[in-house]
């Protein structure tokens, strides 16, 4: 896979304003939290990049491996709390909101683990990978183990 646009190498205003949203949601939210959906959604989006930058982030913040093989089978492990479960399931959701159209279930599911300001911060953080994954698949960004291979 060839990279069309190294987007991150540039001063791109546009890339900055995400970056700065990026940085107020973790601040906003529980970090190791964060990651999970961020490694769930680019799994979903099959963003190679995004997937592999999240879950080494979610490592360094102690999240365990067992769990990381599991995200995209979730609803067969005990190994994740109900309110994660309502965050990744929201994630899941938003994601494919032509599908969904996020239903009322889903809402009332998370807004009864998440306060308002948790539940805003939350969903823009969802959108917020979701835009990063389809940056990095369009441009065809590769991720650092390709990279690594690419250099060897």
């Amino acid at each position: 896979m060839t990279t069309r646009y190294n987007f991150l190498a540039t001063h791109n205003r546009g890339v900055s304003t995400l970056a700065a949203v990026d940085a107020w949601i973790a601040q906003s939210f529980d970090p190791k939290l964060l990651e999970l959906v961020r490694v769930r959604v680019s799994q979903m989006n099959g963003c190679g990049h995004c997937l592999h930058l999240h879950s080494q982030n979610a490592l360094k913040l102690g999240e365990s491996e067992d769990r990381l093989f599991l995200l995209n089978a979730l609803r067969d492990s005990e190994l994740f709390t109900e309110r994660e479960r309502a965050a990744l399931q929201w994630a899941e959701v938003l994601t494919r909101i032509e599908a969904t159209h996020a239903p009322d279930e889903a809402y009332e599911e998370v807004s009864a683990f998440f306060d308002d300001d948790e539940l805003v911060a939350l969903s823009i953080g969802i959108a917020m990978i979701n835009a990063w994954n389809r940056l990095a698949i369009g441009f065809r960004l590769p991720h650092l183990a390709d990279r690594q291979q690419a250099a060897a």
